[in-house]
């Protein structure tokens, strides 16, 4: 008998096609520009990596899993582990099937299992195409896929060999994606920095590489106009928000130091520090080392960790600023999510954050590693309701704008159905024997 997990669905009617073609990713996603005719797959696989933890790639198959398994398409999701992402996944009625060996750490032995088990899997399933998502289920699901013949797209959420990356990982990452990005059929990037990477440093077919910008479903309800909230009450702290998994990428420390610069730059009155509370959403290994920081800083009273929270939404929905000080990045989907929810965003200049983030028009952009230049762009917006609430509001107007779910979604179809169309399957490797 078939666990929930092992369940089979007869397979459904044929799915129309995507709808016309958005404006995020068309100018540089040659299927963009392809007949409305293009063929769809029945049934999609993907691939990510770790399903205990929430994250912008799991969110991603998620949503993307759940539309067009709701459109017609059969769908089922290959991860790692059990956990919130795949509780997640549950609840959608997206079917799903763990690989136990399809684990983030590098170990040559447990690879090849999760290769051999993927495969295996695969085959039983008989998707027309493979999605893969997070570098080690892109290695592991990208030559399994091969091993079946079936087309293997990746998509990219952030290069592991960015600027930013320490350099031993940069090179490594680099000469494995030379191999294995000409498995792929196509490789998605979500971002236009990462585009102009892959086509600089040649670690992508060009032919191959599509931009397709993150995007996401709106909140329910929609948030009220940065400039409709009622001001701050006095006995109401201003919230800075961040949500990040605490590892050396997103540099919470930065942040820390910041939130303590702040009391020099407003030592006296007639201008007193405003109220304000930091809260830090998420979890990692930096956790400890955070939370000691902040009290050796003597600033652990207005920091808030917040650990994971399913929540999120709601917790932009009643801040007052969004932070991000990565070191490296895609194009972050929390940023959005701050976007969506009118907040306006002080982030590191890094990655594709600058195509989210205009400077002056939705927040400030600041350079990495740099506490102080922070903090005097935090304490400019922290000084001035109507300087947040105009940002904000720019911002919420660009994600209506570019950065709907209903953008990626149509964009990311017409990938999948350049892939499966006949003139692109000359361009295919031959599937390994």
């Amino acid at each position: 008998m078939k666990t929930p997990t092992e369940g089979t669905r007869a397979r459904p009617a044929p799915p129309t096609a995507p709808g016309p073609p958005q404006p995020a990713g068309a100018p540089d996603t040659p299927a963009a520009h392809t007949s409305q005719a293009l063929p769809t797959p029945r049934r999609i696989a993907f691939v990510v990596t770790r399903g205990d933890t929430p994250g912008g790639a799991q969110t991603h198959v998620r949503d993307l899993a759940a539309r067009l398994q709701a459109d017609g398409v059969e769908v089922r999701v290959f991860t790692g582990a059990t956990g919130i992402f795949t509780d997640e996944l549950a609840e959608r009625g997206v079917p799903f099937t763990l690989i136990p060996n399809l684990r983030r750490e590098i170990s040559p032995a447990a690879d090849l299992r999760a290769v051999a088990a993927l495969a295996s899997r695969l085959r039983r399933f008989a998707p027309d195409l493979v999605s893969t998502h997070t570098a080690k289920a892109g290695m592991v699901g990208r030559v399994a896929a091969r091993l079946i013949g079936a087309p293997v797209v990746f998509t990219a959420h952030g290069w592991q060999f960015a600027p930013g990356i320490p350099p031993l990982q940069r090179a490594v990452v680099y000469a494995t994606e030379l191999v294995l990005s000409r498995l792929s059929a196509a490789v998605i990037t979500v971002s236009r920095f990462d585009l102009r990477l892959a086509r600089r440093s040649a670690a992508a077919p060009p032919r191959r590489l599509h931009l397709v910008r993150n995007g996401l479903p709106d909140a329910a309800p929609a948030p009220p106009p940065a400039a409709a909230r009622p001001p701050a009450a006095a006995e109401r702290p201003l919230r800075l928000v961040m949500v990040a998994r605490f590892q050396e990428q997103k540099d919470h420390t930065t942040l820390i130091h910041a939130v303590h610069a702040l009391r020099t730059l407003y030592p006296t009155p007639p201008r007193p520090l405003p109220n304000l509370q930091l809260q830090l959403v998420g979890d990692g290994p930096l956790l400890q080392a955070c939370r000691s920081l902040a009290e050796e800083l003597n600033v652990g009273d207005q920091i808030a960790f917040l650990g994971e929270r399913g929540d999120v939404a709601e917790l932009l929905a009643v801040g007052d600023i969004y932070v991000l000080t990565s070191h490296w990045e895609g194009l972050p989907r929390s940023i959005i999510e701050a976007m969506r929810a009118a907040l306006p965003v002080v982030a590191t200049n890094v990655g594709g954050v600058n195509e989210l983030v205009e400077h002056g028009q939705t927040g400030y952009l600041v350079t990495p590693r740099d506490p102080h230049r922070l903090a005097a762009r935090l304490s400019e917006l922290l000084a001035d309701d109507e300087l947040r609430a105009r940002l904000g509001a720019a911002g919420r107007r660009r994600y209506e704008r570019e950065l709907t779910f209903d953008a990626m979604y149509h964009n990311t179809r017409r990938v999948y159905a350049h892939v499966l169309a006949p003139a692109h399957a000359r361009d295919r490797a031959p599937a390994w024997p």
